[in-house]
């Protein structure tokens, strides 16, 4: 076989897979047999019509099963018809026998490779099968084939349409998901982190100061309640809850806040540059992930770090981000989640990020998130 016949002779059926049963399939089988008969008594001059109406009345319920075995319901129905005709001498000339062409467009539109191969099997000895009968017509010819090409054609036609349609909502489910896991890790996970800090503190001072052990609780409190507020949230949007309440989305105007942190670990210093309001939301809330991510990290793995930095430029070139700590320098760790998401972050927004150890000691995390799109 040459490649592409092979290529369809391996072709699976239509995805998605077909319904089973819709109502049109019921409005076919209730509308066709009356109008087969109607037509059969007011076409007097049409050769054998009540024996194609009565036909036609037995072979319309396996319209039924046309997208579940569409091959099988078309070989049915061409056996029937051409036994049908052998037996009455010419084709049926009844216009509701175009009940045929439905068969033929649910092969190619639900049907397996094979199964269209075969259909075109089917068909060209039903074009050709006038022969029997007496030479055709060039105009009956061509008449023929150009109906079963036009069906054939709209069935491949909207068999390719709803492959394609499928193939945009699995890009859009899968983006959608890794969306919901940057969210989840960028805002649960340095919540968590946070509280783990704090634990840790708290396990520290104990037994020595029972004051700053009930201050550290109460921010654990406090974060453990935040996390579970933006976990509902994130929930009651996935559950489509319309009685969600939206909060504003945070953005580099929001940096300072990652500075009120508290209790052990290194200090946070936040210093901005430049109009960061004027920097578009969808811009502003990545690099606001990306700083958190950043800190979050710094804050958990930085070892025998005192100091976070947290700087952020804007200008005519478009954001700047950068996060340094001063934690001893450990080589390149491998890449987690957290550093996925923020390369992830900055890619969309026409960006990039990158991490690592630094001469000096430390290490940093360096967004560029250009400017270019921006209504200024």
């Amino acid at each position: 076989m040459t490649s592409p016949i092979r290529a369809l002779w391996e072709a699976p059926a239509a995805s998605p897979a077909p319904p089973r049963r819709v109502w049109r399939d019921w409005v076919l089988v209730a509308v066709l047999p009356p109008l087969a008969f109607v037509e059969a008594a007011l076409r007097p001059e049409v050769p054998g019509r009540w024996l194609w109406a009565a036909l036609l009345v037995v072979l319309v319920p396996t319209l039924l099963w046309r997208r579940t075995h569409p091959l099988g319901i078309l070989v049915t129905a061409f056996a029937a018809g051409t036994a049908m005709s052998l037996v009455m001498g010419g084709e049926p000339e009844l216009f509701t026998t175009a009940y045929f062409l439905i068969l033929v467009y649910a092969v190619m539109r639900w049907g397996t490779g094979r199964a269209a191969l075969a259909a075109s099997v089917i068909l060209a000895i039903g074009i050709l099968s006038p022969l029997l009968f007496g030479p055709p017509t060039v105009a009956d010819v061509i008449g023929s084939l150009a109906v079963v090409v036009t069906t054939s054609t709209l069935g491949v036609a909207f068999r390719l349409r709803a492959s394609a349609r499928d193939r945009d909502l699995e890009r859009m489910r899968s983006f959608e998901r890794e969306q919901l896991a940057r969210d989840l890790h960028d805002t649960v996970a340095h919540h968590v982190s946070a509280i783990a800090i704090q634990a840790q503190a708290g396990m520290a001072v104990a037994a020595s100061d029972p004051e700053a052990a009930t201050a550290v609780l109460r921010v654990i409190e406090s974060e453990a309640s935040r996390t579970l507020d933006e976990m509902r949230s994130m929930v009651r949007i996935l559950r489509r809850d319309d009685a969600v309440e939206l909060a504003p989305v945070a953005g580099l105007g929001d940096l300072p806040r990652l500075a009120q942190l508290g209790g052990e670990g290194p200090d946070v210093v936040v210093t901005l540059t430049g109009s960061v309001d004027a920097v578009p939301p969808a811009i502003s809330a990545a690099g606001f992930r990306i700083a958190q991510e950043a800190v979050t990290n710094a804050r958990r793995h930085a070892v025998g770090a005192t100091r976070v930095e947290v700087s952020v430029l804007v200008d005519a070139a478009g954001v700047r981000l950068d996060v340094h700590d001063d934690g001893e320098s450990t080589g390149s760790p491998v890449p987690g989640y957290g550093m996925a998401g923020m390369a992830e972050r900055a890619a969309l927004v026409g960006g990039s990020c990158q991490a690592g150890a630094v001469a000096g000691g430390g290490w940093t995390v360096s967004a560029v998130l250009p400017r270019s799109g921006w209504s200024a």
